[in-house]
């Protein structure tokens, strides 16, 4: 079975999205190459130049390229311990893995998270801190990363492996992904 060419730069894996995460303004087309903004309103403060969802708006999250997701840490996300919460940690990696795989799929491949393992070594309280994430393997139905979190001064966070599903899309997902962009 011949298989199709990889997805262009930045093309990330969210059900509801179709087009690449963007630093500038754009019309929400994606183009081979070009970088785009998802449409949709930007008045969240708080919403970085290239979230995907919700939640990497209310993040921060903000991708460098598809192996590199950065987020600056401020005070919604600092846990009642006075320190970064390992949720936002968490989803960083989740994120950048997906976003480095979704990379090197096709049109015709979707991914889900099956396991990610984090080891939080440190943390931090200020400043950007920036996820690193690598495919170590990938076959038609398996990806395997490993990522590393550092603080912006290159102290070592946390590293991680994660293992993603690779599979075809399902057709009633795809359906009801339409019927949820369009409010019914």
């Amino acid at each position: 079975m011949a298989r199709a060419a990889p997805r262009g730069t930045f093309l990330i894996a969210c059900p509801a999205m179709s087009t690449p995460p963007s630093t500038e303004g754009g019309s929400g087309d994606a183009v081979e190459g070009e970088s785009v903004t998802p449409p949709g309103p930007r008045e969240d403060p708080h919403q970085g130049p290239r979230s995907l969802d919700g939640l990497t708006g209310f993040i921060g999250l903000r991708w460098e390229d598809p192996e590199t997701v950065r987020v600056t840490i401020r005070p919604e996300l600092i846990n009642r311990g006075g320190l970064l919460s390992g949720v936002v940690t968490f989803a960083l990696v989740d994120y950048c893995m997906g976003s480095t795989l979704w990379a090197q799929t096709t049109d015709q491949e979707r991914i889900a998270t099956i396991s990610i393992s984090i080891n939080y070594i440190q943390t931090a309280t200020e400043g950007d801190v920036i996820c690193h994430s690598t495919l170590n393997r990938r076959n038609r139905s398996i990806g395997v990363m490993e990522s590393e979190v550092r603080h912006e001064d290159g102290r070592l966070l946390a590293t991680a492996i994660g293992s993603y599903s690779i599979f075809p899309p399902k057709a009633h997902l795809e359906d009801s992904a339409v019927r949820a962009r369009a409010g019914g």
